[in-house]
């Protein structure tokens, strides 16, 4: 069994909130395990819902370009944030996010295109730039959406310039008469999304196994209560038509006025979402974490 840091509780109390000797336990329980001590904190009510799309710990720039009834979307990871700011890096992200739009996004057919106004390829440019700026990069993840009538709209988060931020969305939307308005509406909708985390656009494209490993969580919680297999089986539908509220898209409340149904909204419009697209830069990647300046400091001075 893996030794159970502190760097390790800490990290679990960050996920969940729960007090140390609780998470040292889960800990202990599940052999080192922090996604099932999650789970095991939870089951015990210990923790809040671990509802989370992953820890944001690594540096660089989303990017995203647009072409009529097409956009595209990419990530690309720096050791650091200094390096989100270079002029050089910026413009390397607007390149292969207008790239994506032609090549597809599939990172190998990406390495292996030219880049352009140039006679290499990106993975040649690519290695060229990391000599340059001094610091690893690469190129994590990429999503091309189109349509054959609408539009895909794109929001940015968090800009440093114009399709460059932190977070970054895309919208594919169909519908509608006038194109300036779907635009609008797509920009809003990717507002919402930036915000609100959705897991999946509608109830039948959640991921299997997490709706079980929800139901597992809420039976367990349920059973708590000491009730009848039979309120349980109730209290489980009830607090899975919650989950689906929370992390499906078109149940989830619209962020623009609190009240309504993104659905609703959709539907008042004469629109319909065909797909999106959310990259939050970092998500669940795990940055090793050095000691504290406190620490340095003490082992600096031989305490």
């Amino acid at each position: 069994m893996p030794e159970i840091t502190a760097a390790l509780v800490k990290d679990l109390r960050e996920k969940t909130g729960a007090g140390i000797l609780d998470c040292k336990k889960a800990l202990t329980e599940t052999g080192g395990d922090i996604e099932a001590a999650v789970d095991w904190l939870r089951k015990k009510g210990l923790a809040a819902a671990a509802k989370r799309s992953g820890r944001v710990a690594a540096d660089g720039l989303v990017g995203v370009a647009s072409a009529p009834r097409a956009a595209a979307m990419i990530e690309v990871n720096a050791e650091t944030d200094f390096v989100a700011r270079n002029v050089q890096f910026q413009a390397f992200v607007e390149a292969m996010a207008n790239l994506v739009l032609t090549v597809g996004d599939d990172i190998e057919a990406l390495k292996a295109a030219q880049y352009p106004d140039s006679a290499v390829t990106v993975a040649d440019h690519l290695t060229q730039l990391i000599a340059t700026i001094g610091e690893n990069i690469t190129l994590r993840r990429a999503r091309r959406l189109t349509v054959t009538d609408g539009v895909v709209a794109t929001y940015v988060h968090a800009t440093l310039r114009p399709g460059l931020g932190k977070i970054g969305v895309l919208v594919a939307m169909q519908g509608g008469s006038e194109l300036e308005l779907l635009e609008t509406l797509g920009r809003q909708v990717g507002m919402h999304i930036a915000a609100s985390r959705p897991m999946a656009l509608d109830s039948d494209a959640v991921d299997p196994a997490a709706l079980e490993r929800e139901k597992a969580i809420l039976v367990e919680q349920a059973k708590q209560s000491g009730r009848p297999d039979n309120i349980i089986e109730k209290m489980v539908e009830g607090r899975i038509r919650k989950f689906y509220e929370e992390v499906v898209l078109l149940e989830q409340v619209w962020v623009h006025d609190g009240e309504s149904r993104v659905r609703a909204v959709l539907k008042k419009a004469g629109v319909t979402l065909v797909g999106f697209e959310r990259f939050q830069l970092g998500e669940g990647i795990d940055k090793p974490q050095g000691p504290d300046f406190a620490s340095e400091v003490a082992a600096t001075a031989g305490t």
